[in-house]
């Protein structure tokens, strides 16, 4: 490709030339050749096989029809990046839309699991609360039962000493009443 652009540098030095001076006597015939050229280029600025003067089949015309097509082909091959590249963009994008959706999801499982874990977290906790409560109150209970143990204990003892002591009054009655007769 490098071998073009100085040819190209050429060419548009030679076709200003050729198309900006006019010529010394133009003729009739020249002067219409050279607006039937302009007024037969498309909008690419090249002209259609059709259309091309058939005196002129020189180096000039096909090293323009080969820059011509050159850049045509530059153009298409932009234009297919370009499509190329918004193709994958679009892929790109969709790709990306799937997977953040799918991090949405997976987002809202987790969270669905953590509040899960937090709800199990506070039945244990309050169950702890109230293991800790029931502890309390059966460490109070056991308190109670013991100091009642006791008390029965003592309770036993006075009844012991109390039968002992009607026992003594009994035989103390017994030998007054017998001193006494």
């Amino acid at each position: 490709m490098s071998s073009y652009y100085p040819r190209a540098k050429d060419l548009t030095r030679t076709r200003k030339s050729l198309s900006d001076s006019p010529p010394s006597s133009p003729s009739p015939t020249d002067k219409n050749f050279r607006h039937d050229r302009l007024s037969r280029l498309d909008s690419s600025g090249s002209q259609s096989t059709a259309d091309k003067p058939l005196g002129r089949t020189g180096s000039y015309t096909r090293r323009e029809t080969r820059l011509e097509r050159l850049n045509r082909q530059e153009q298409d091959a932009a234009t297919k990046d370009y499509k190329k590249m918004y193709q994958d963009a679009l892929y790109e994008n969709e790709k990306l839309k799937s997977r953040l959706h799918d991090s949405k999801h997976e987002l809202v499982k987790i969270r669905l699991q953590l509040e899960k874990v937090s709800q199990k977290h506070d039945r244990i906790s309050e169950r702890s609360t109230v293991l800790d409560s029931e502890k309390r109150e059966k460490h109070v209970l056991e308190k109670k039962v013991s100091d009642m143990e006791e008390e029965l204990k003592i309770l036993t003892e006075l009844k012991s000493d109390n039968q002992r002591l009607k026992d003594e009054n009994g035989a103390l009655i017994r030998v007054i009443s017998k001193l006494s007769k």
